[in-house]
């Protein structure tokens, strides 16, 4: 709790977590740390590597994206959940029946937020508009289910190093491969879930697509499709999920 409180205290103090996040982050950097230090480096990984990408650029992405995403850079309890709750169950049930799926699967899991995370940030500065995975069609930057090349090799970086600290933390290869497949997978199910199924609104005053439930201009938007409790949240459990599916699946 010690080490964990640690991190949170700088990750609040940078801004990287809302005070509900900060309070959420504690709780699973806990349940992280004592099923291990390989659990705790895992989680460390990810957590600093999506912050520094967060605040890279930081201006350039908050102008590009201001009229369509829902949240901001702090990580509030929601998010934090979605991207490192699957890995913290995962790490509680193997603090309790150790074995080699729970290992595999946390770093599919782990690999599939990094990922995921990694080619959100980086796309996002890309110079040329992002396309939806499922059409081809061109849509703002931001918008859910939109790749770049960029972004993609960014996302593939990402499970890569996963899979590079699970050697170094003596997880062995077949976490280390685990990562890697679960980190594709999972970032590709996560936009493919975002351009389909996510909730997507409608300001009929600016005339925009957005996720937010109240556009910048006050005005309450209208559903546009999707399926409306399925949010960028729910979208980013989904993606962990597959990732630790994939995960435990290659470890078979």
């Amino acid at each position: 709790m010690v080490l964990a409180g640690i991190v949170v205290f700088i990750a609040r103090r940078q801004r990287a977590l809302s005070p509900s996040g900060a309070a959420v982050a504690l709780i699973v950097g806990t349940i992280c740390a004592a099923a291990g230090w390989g659990w705790a480096i895992l989680l460390v990984t990810f957590f600093v590597s999506a912050s520094v990408l967060s605040l890279s650029g930081q201006a350039a992405k908050a102008e590009r994206t201001r009229d369509m995403i829902e949240k901001g850079n702090e990580r509030d309890a929601a998010q934090v959940l979605a991207n490192g709750g699957v890995f913290a169950v995962l790490a509680l049930l193997s603090l309790f029946y150790p074995s080699p799926f729970w290992v595999a699967a946390g770093a599919g899991a782990i690999a599939a937020a990094t990922a995921d995370t990694w080619a959100t940030e980086v796309g996002t500065l890309a110079r040329h508009s992002p396309r939806l995975i499922t059409t081809g069609e061109k849509v703002p930057a931001g918008t859910s289910g939109a790749v770049t090349w960029r972004g993609t090799l960014a996302g593939f970086a990402g499970g890569a190093c996963i899979a590079l600290v699970a050697l170094l933390a003596g997880w062995g290869t077949r976490a280390a491969l685990a990562a890697l497949a679960g980190g594709v997978a999972g970032s590709a199910v996560d936009s493919i879930l975002g351009a389909t199924v996510q909730r997507r609104q409608w300001c009929e005053r600016c005339d925009k697509a957005t996720e937010r439930l109240v556009h910048n201009c006050g005005t309450i938007t209208q559903p546009r499709g999707g399926i409306g409790w399925v949010g960028n949240d729910m979208i980013n459990v989904l993606g962990s999920l597959t990732g630790a599916v994939v995960g435990s699946l290659l470890l078979r």
